[in-house]
């Protein structure tokens, strides 16, 4: 007879009551699966005693499930046979082209419209990259999606999210904290974007080690970005000055992404607003990619297009379309 090993295993990175699955279902699954061996987890820590053989086997098939985990953000009772009796989850996972990266909660980030496609498709060979256009279009949100998955795929080894710390119409001096609680909200949106693709445990984890940075971007002056993913949002709030010092920032292993809505300039005269100016001077330069956004492109709720629309019309100097609205009377009538 086999002499019992035990082994003590310790979940890293994700949290395990993730693996062990509602009223710990996928855990009791995982028992019936090697009935030769004793499983305890009280916590990130897994308990294992039976023949050696099998206590191998299963750190094995742990170790799939962990990864399953880590890449697609979401575990079901079939991802768990698959892992435990055959281990081949992680090969036989559907292969979707406009999936991006897999969020938390099974939540599935994918490239929706005709321009976040072209952005994902130019990443593959430019490593500078503007995405341009009017708010909720998905452009910020696009790239951090691709920020994430170059992460995840350790094709970078840092996230820095930057924005150039201009207030729209309130003054940063009347809020109370310091420089990084009265930046943190102004952050927020870059926050939320995280939040739904990196688990928070780890998210927590990545910004204590400066795995993942956000900052203004005046702390990007002096710096040489290194196996980096930058990410410059709002840029229409630069100078041209501040955007020639942050893309001479871009170091070896470097990918950049500028995002910004030239018709939502803060600064005090929009034309010394930097990001057109750039992208005329860089547009054609082998390496960069330039996507331009349109209202077309909008992914908030179907009220944010017309109401773009509208401004457009309005700073054109243009009537309006009026087919929403006569719709609406009608139905009044």
């Amino acid at each position: 007879m086999t002499d019992a090993v035990g082994k003590e295993i310790v979940i890293e990175g994700v949290d395990p009551r993730e693996l062990y699955g509602p009223k710990n279902a996928y855990l009791d699954q995982i028992r019936t699966l090697f009935p030769t061996l004793k499983i305890v987890a009280r916590g990130s820590s897994i308990k294992v005693l039976g023949p050696e053989a099998e206590t191998r086997l299963f750190a094995r098939r742990l170790d799939g499930l962990v990864a399953y985990y880590i890449k697609y953000g979401y575990i079901s009772s079939q991802v768990v046979d698959q892992c435990f009796a055959g281990g081949t989850a992680l090969a036989e996972a559907p292969v979707d082209k406009d999936v991006i990266v897999y969020g938390n909660n099974g939540n599935i980030i994918r490239a929706r419209t005709v321009n976040q496609q072209r952005l994902v498709q130019l990443y593959e060979h430019d490593d500078l990259l503007f995405a341009v256009g009017p708010a909720g279009s998905g452009k910020t949100y696009t790239a951090i999606a691709l920020a994430v998955r170059a992460l995840k795929e350790r094709q970078v080894r840092r996230i820095i999210l930057t924005r150039p710390a201009v207030e729209a119409g309130e003054k940063l001096g009347f809020l109370p904290g310091d420089m990084k609680e009265k930046l943190d909200p102004y952050l927020q949106p870059l926050y939320d974007a995280l939040n739904d693709m990196i688990p928070p445990a780890r998210l927590v984890k990545y910004m204590e080690e400066g795995t993942v940075q956000i900052a203004p971007l005046a702390y990007m002056r002096g710096r040489t970005l290194d196996n980096a993913f930058v990410i410059l949002d709002e840029a229409q709030n630069t100078t041209l000055s501040q955007i020639k010092m942050f893309l001479t920032r871009m170091g070896r292993n470097a990918r950049f992404i500028v995002t910004g809505d030239v018709t939502q300039v803060d600064l005090p005269r929009k034309s010394d607003s930097g990001l057109v100016r750039a992208m005329e001077l860089l547009r054609g330069v082998d390496g960069i990619g330039i996507v331009e956004f349109d209202r077309r492109d909008i992914v908030r709720h179907p009220l944010v297009k017309q109401i773009v629309e509208a401004f457009e019309h309005a700073a054109e100097g243009t009537p309006a379309p009026e087919h929403e609205t006569s719709n609406h009377k009608h139905k009044k009538e």
